[in-house]
């Protein structure tokens, strides 16, 4: 099972330190997976990372190192596109409030509650009556969670 800390998550929400490259490495150097948030300005040709408003920037060689524990949370239409135009193995995905969203590796991104399959990776079980200990008994194909260390 695919674990996947929630914008570098591993133990609880951490608002001050979500999305930061430095938090997201270590995440990372921990043996997780993790979900960022991106956004692509295309008048400075760069990359942020951020939730809600861009907050750190990041180039396209740190995105390269570490694309294969990433899934790419799009979150404008310039993010999709670039990575829809040149994925080299980025696992990349867009949604807004969408009860599943399709990744561009064929992976169902299954919000809180919603139903799920051996393709899919249950979102934030933590809003839900799914507890995180018996979680692995699960098929599902990973799970993204802010409390990835509970699973692991």
């Amino acid at each position: 099972m695919k674990l996947i800390a929630h914008r570098g998550n591993i133990n609880g929400p951490d608002p001050i330190n979500e999305n930061n490259p430095e938090y997201i490495e270590d995440a990372i150097s921990k043996g997780y997976d993790v979900e960022i948030d991106i956004r692509y300005e295309t008048k400075t040709d760069s990359f942020f990372l951020g939730h809600d408003d861009p907050q750190y920037i990041v180039n396209i060689l740190w995105l390269c190192k570490f694309r294969e524990n990433l899934w790419i949370h799009c979150k404008n239409i310039d993010a999709l596109y670039t990575f829809s135009a040149n994925t080299n193995g980025y696992n990349y995905f867009w949604h807004e409030e969408d009860s599943y969203a399709l990744t561009n590796a064929g992976y169902i991104w299954a919000f809180p509650g919603k139903s799920y399959n051996s393709r899919s990776i249950i979102v934030m079980p933590e809003k839900t009556n799914i507890n995180l200990s018996d979680i692995r008994a699960y098929n599902c194909f990973g799970v993204c969670s802010d409390y990835v260390g509970k699973i692991k």
